[in-house]
């Protein structure tokens, strides 16, 4: 316009700011297809055992149709900003876990598992719910990193008050009621490992002494760590809890190498693993003896004492071939005691065969990665430590499980996450979510109104 002889521009109105979208209409849409495919997976073993319905679908679809919409609530209110593919993860894993076990529990009429099974899958949602309603910013652990690891050292310790279960000091068992601590004290180290090496990953990548390339830190920095480490692992040594030792020693390395960024602490750590593995296998006779069958998975065969549990899951997955024998009509059930636990896995893939492996296989590699991704994302270093710490766990659970009922490597004892019966591992699986939903939302919250990089 001009004014006296002035011209002078118009200004433009300022760009409005980008608003990252919320996606929770994504993850309810993915809620509904999990409970679908949870109460298909139910009709279908009913069909193929009695060749009807089974009375109890209609319950069953309701009940985790309800868990899942309180915890996609919780998420919508509390964490608008959150990954939209964790917590439908763990609704098809969870789902599809008990209708394994109740296609199990067919066989063995007085042995069932999947109505206690439903009841801690119950309290896990309950307690997702909780971590994301009240857990308003994740940063908050990191003031309590020294109460958790206290916390997680007690838990580890106390199975060995009580008597050995299956060769293993891992359970508590009170009146009937049994827990396995180790399964809470993973997230507590996780969170204690996260926190000491967000606060100290300057002097562990840049001081101390430099040997054969790899920067070695000072005493007084990693020797507390490594201590509780030490500590940690050596109780579960005495416990004969190996395969929870091994996840121990891989997520601390994995942590230590992410805040670090130097590569030779994969190489250290994959070292001390095989060394340590070969001396437990020669000093502990019930590891040893795993380690026997692993390497001649058919030496009870050969000598006329039938398939032991390892021979008899290669069989099941033998049998399943491409697309599986069908959802309750496979014999896994043979392998033994360990089937609704340990060797769930070999149910899935004679039953669903090589492609529904493959799915539930992708299924936990996705939700990794997701957790990966939330931790690259955020701006803090506890959070990226915590975010990829459980992530890990969970990467590293599926990796030993596996590979132990497949002969990958030796047998460990653990349970598939979520799919597997065991209430203590259900629960904390699902505090995993909980907390991967809260860093992940951190993780976009902090681009809102802004352009993300």
């Amino acid at each position: 316009m001009t004014n006296a002889g002035t011209t002078t521009a118009a200004v433009p109105a300022p760009a409005r700011a980008a608003r990252l979208p919320r996606r929770r209409g994504v993850e309810l849409s993915l809620l509904v297809l999990a409970v679908l495919l949870s109460v298909y997976g139910y009709c279908a073993v009913g069909l193929a055992r009695t060749g009807t319905v089974p009375p109890g679908a209609a319950g069953y679809g309701a009940g985790l149709g309800v868990l899942a919409l309180f915890a996609h609530i919780a998420v919508r209110i509390r964490a608008p900003y959150a990954d939209p593919l964790p917590l439908p993860i763990g609704v098809l894993l969870n789902g599809l876990g008990l209708v394994l076990i109740y296609r199990l529990d067919l066989e063995t009429p007085g042995d069932q598992a999947a109505p206690t099974q439903l009841v801690w899958s119950t309290l896990g949602v309950g307690l997702f719910i909780a971590v994301v309603l009240v857990l308003r910013d994740h940063r908050v652990l990191q003031r309590y990193s020294y109460v958790c690891v206290v916390a997680a050292l007690a838990l580890l310790a106390l199975p060995i008050l009580f008597p050995a279960v299956n060769g293993a000091r891992i359970w508590i068992r009170i009146a009937g009621f049994s827990i396995q601590p180790g399964e809470f004290a993973k997230v507590l180290l996780a969170v204690f490992f996260a926190a000491y090496l967000a606060a100290n990953r300057s002097a562990l990548a840049y001081t101390g002494r430099r040997l054969w390339r790899l920067q070695f830190p000072t005493g007084r920095v990693l020797g507390p760590i490594l201590t509780i480490w030490l500590v940690s692992v050596g109780v579960l040594v005495l416990e004969r809890d190996l395969g929870t030792s091994l996840l121990f020693f891989g997520l601390f390395v994995v942590l230590l190498y992410v805040a670090t960024g130097r590569t030779g602490w994969i190489a250290v750590g994959l070292l001390l693993a095989v060394v340590g593995a070969f001396a437990v296998g020669r000093l502990e006779p019930h590891v040893g003896g795993r380690i026997e069958d692993w390497l001649h998975p058919f030496a009870t065969i050969e000598a006329g004492q039938g398939p032991n549990q390892l021979s008899q899951s290669l069989f099941a997955f033998a049998a399943g071939g491409v697309l599986g024998t069908g959802l309750g009509l496979g014999h896994s059930i043979l392998i033994g005691f360990a089937v609704k636990s340990d060797f769930i896995l070999a149910t899935a893939g004679e039953e669903l065969g090589l492609g529904g492996l493959a799915a539930i296989v992708l299924l936990y590699a996705l939700l990794v990665e997701r957790g990966y991704r939330a931790g690259l994302a955020l701006r803090e270093p506890f959070g990226r430590l915590l975010a990829v710490g459980l992530a890990s766990i969970v990467a590293l659970q599926v990796f030993v499980i596996a590979g132990g009922v497949t002969g990958l490597i030796p047998l460990t004892g653990m349970a598939m996450p979520f799919l597997a019966q065991g209430g203590s591992s259900v629960v904390t699986n699902w505090a995993i979510v909980a907390l991967l939903v809260r860093v992940s939302d951190s993780a976009r919250s902090q681009y809102d109104g802004r352009e993300a990089p």
